[in-house]
């Protein structure tokens, strides 16, 4: 039995080029260096990590790796920076016990860090604080922690104080041991001393320090009490609270230092063993019927449980398809048969691997809170359940935003097609809110996503990864429609020609439902006039109905259809005459109904330097936009904005134009709402010029 109390299993997540990878390389470095002390003489140390590094290469690539420090194994599990790969972010943040923040010391807070942060905020994961890149010039450390105050709203719980920044930067105070880090300037993260706190910083050690202890004990009502009472507290009865306390989300013990100059990591990790929480005591995943409603039971950490694992990543790489999986309870062994409840269908698993820093080992079994990767799965992909196909449960419902934007895209060559298919197949595999269709009238490729980089980076991984060139048509916004009247209306289907005919009539009323609300079927009819039995067949022919809209054929939403009386035949009347009847009601009625056309508003994020805020919005408003708050630091201002996403196209390059290269933004889909009468006419007479050409 392993102890799962040395378990952690961690992501580090970053706005892009706060540091993560570097920092991420540092930790494999060390705890890499360190579980091999033992084996390796002294003189062949060096030399073998250099071969290992060549492999890094792909273990940072690689969605989990394996490392240990002090006696404890850390699954390190990489998470994507961008926005538009935001179920990357959740899927990963949601096989996290726990996290590791990365801030940049010059750049602070920036609107992707703000991003990520909410989402672990959304799935209760504890996590660190580490603010890199102190050596940089314009780092601050102290604003730093004050902007995660101020624009994050949580309380950062300052461990240790830097000494000297910028291009002073040697090292750092620990704050609950009073001692100071000093490393030299070799690079070598072991070339360091702990010496006395610097005389200068001595009276701000210890008003820091009385500060880090008052904080801690609000976590521990008996530590309070014993505090309030002027007790001197020790340091482990201060680890227990700051633990405590991280674990519950109180606060989130803070550190820096400088990943690139090998400063500072070292305390980061005791910090990960000492504060983090391991798989035992964070919350059980609920269990889930298929609609996504919660059964009561939890999957609880144990190996004798049934099976319970989560698929959260699929990868590609030399060896195979690699299914990067969580296992929340139970034990799976090698040549095991699984369910996969999504599909319905079982699997017999092959192999399976855990990724070390410097390899990947073949295992026969794993357990409970393990993280592995099953090679050569057929039919799952992110997101799904395996189980014990005796005792069947599903971790988490498979909801996943609707892409909101979509190109058509064909391979330059002819012969591209079949290499082109199967290269999509398998990056819609690794990534569900990527899609891909065929256009039933035109016959060509459509890929679909969260935004214009999220295509744009799909487009680059066919040409890079695949070998696939392909020609990019111009993009197009997934628009919508709805209705603005309540109708009241009636229609009968009846057809005689001989022999048995068809006969249904409804009547029925159509009116606007809640926004968000989809389709939704109502029948109040009464006294058998519309038996029972054919209320599908009506849900159904309105149903199928929605996907073209009265105005340009795009999908119907928030609409209410409620049954409301009819007759029928007791020869003539089917359930297809009543589908038929649906259909027909819904064309005669809907551009009656007062149809409208929406558009997806993006909430959009930009950064800019002061000396440009002007133009920055002067454009957003011309691109139709709302502005909402602005907030300024000593790197600029952000602006936030919602946005209608068909102005948002090519955004970058014209507002790296507007800012000389230095601005910056991020955008995610916030909601559907009504388009302007000019946007609207163009939008439809574009749509009935598609249908034409087509």
């Amino acid at each position: 039995m392993k102890d799962l109390t040395r378990y952690r299993n961690i992501g580090i997540f970053a706005h892009v080029d706060a540091g993560k990878t570097t920092t991420t390389e540092r930790i494999l470095k060390l705890t890499g260096k360190i579980h091999k002390i033992g084996e390796v003489h002294d003189g062949a140390a060096t030399t073998d990590f250099m071969e290992q590094e060549q492999e890094r290469g792909i273990t940072i690539q690689s969605a989990a790796t394996s490392c240990f420090w002090n006696d404890h194994q850390f699954n390190i599990i990489d998470t994507p920076g961008h926005v538009d790969f935001t179920i990357e972010v959740y899927r990963s943040l949601k096989v996290l016990d726990g996290g590791v923040g990365v801030f940049c010391g010059s750049g602070g807070v920036e609107p992707q860090s703000e991003t990520n942060w909410r989402y672990a905020n959304d799935s209760k994961v504890a996590r660190i604080i580490y603010v890199n890149k102190l050596d940089r010039t314009g780092a601050d450390f102290y604003s730093v922690v004050h902007q995660v105050e101020t624009i994050l709203a949580a309380k950062p719980l300052v461990m240790v104080l830097p000494i000297g920044m910028e291009t002073e930067f040697v090292g750092v105070v620990d704050l609950l041991t009073e001692k100071a880090w000093v490393w030299d300037d070799s690079g070598d993260p072991m070339n360091y001393e702990i010496t006395d706190v610097p005389e200068d910083m001595k009276d701000k050690v210890a008003e820091y320090r009385s500060a880090l202890i008052e904080t801690a004990v609000e976590a521990d009502d008996e530590m309070m009490e014993k505090y309030l009472e002027g007790e001197e507290l020790t340091i482990d009865e201060i680890k227990a609270c700051v633990r405590k306390g991280t674990r519950e989300l109180i606060f989130f013990p803070t550190y820096c230092g400088s990943s690139f100059k090998n400063k500072g990591v070292q305390l980061v990790l005791d910090a990960v063993v000492d504060y983090l929480p391991s798989p035992t005591e964070v919350k059980p995943q609920p269990e889930v019927d298929l609609e996504g409603n919660e059964t009561g039971e939890y999957a609880i950490v144990d190996p004798e449980k049934p099976l319970r694992a989560l698929a959260f990543k699929i990868m590609d790489d030399r060896f195979g398809a690699l299914t990067f999986t969580r296992i929340y309870s139970g034990t799976l062994k090698k040549g095991d048969t699984i369910l996969n409840t999504a599909t319905g269908k079982t699997e017999r698993v092959g192999r399976m691997v855990e990724m070390h820093a410097d390899s990947r080992e073949e295992i026969e079994s794993a357990q409970a809170g393990d993280i592995i990767a099953i090679v050569g799965m057929k039919n799952v992909q992110t997101g799904h359940t395996l189980c014990d196909p005796k005792q069947p449960a599903t971790l988490e419902p498979m909801v996943f935003p609707d892409p909101v934007i979509s190109i058509a895209i064909s391979p330059i060559n002819k012969g591209g097609n079949e290499k082109m298919g199967l290269a999509l197949s398998k990056m819609v595999q690794e990534d569900p809110s990527f899609q891909v269709e065929t256009d039933q009238e035109s016959g060509e490729t459509i890929i679909k996503g969260m935004g214009e980089l999220h295509l744009d980076i799909k487009v680059d991984i066919l040409k890079r990864t695949h070998g696939v060139e392909v020609e990019v048509g111009k993009p197009q916004v997934a628009y919508r429609e709805s209705i603005t009247k309540t109708i009241n209306d009636s229609y009968t289907h009846k057809k005689q020609s001989g022999g048995s005919g068809q006969y249904g009539k409804i009547d029925y009323t159509i009116e606007p439902g809640e926004p968000g609300s989809g389709f939704t079927f109502e029948s109040k009819v009464t006294g058998g006039n519309v038996p029972r039995e054919y209320w599908p067949a009506v849900n159904k022919g309105f149903e199928q109905s929605i996907d073209k809209g009265p105005l340009a054929g795009f999908p119907c939403v928030d609409l209410k259809v409620t049954l409301n009386d009819g007759g029928f035949h007791p020869v003539d009347s089917s359930a297809i005459a009543f589908e038929i009847a649906a259909k027909s009601a819904y064309r005669q009625s809907m551009p009656k109904a007062g149809p409208q056309i929406l558009e997806p508003i993006m909430k959009v994020d930009v950064f800019t330097p002061d000396s440009h805020v002007g133009d920055v919005i002067g454009d957003l408003n011309r691109r139709r936009g709302m502005i909402g708050e602005q907030s300024s630091n000593p790197m600029g201002v952000r602006i936030k904005a919602q946005v209608p996403l068909s102005e948002m196209f090519g955004y970058i390059g014209d507002l790296r134009t507007m800012t000389s290269g230095r601005g910056q933004f991020s955008m995610e889909f916030d909601h559907y709402a009504p388009c302007p009468k000019n946007v609207a006419e163009d939008v439809i007479k574009e749509a009935k010029e598609r249908q034409a050409a087509s």
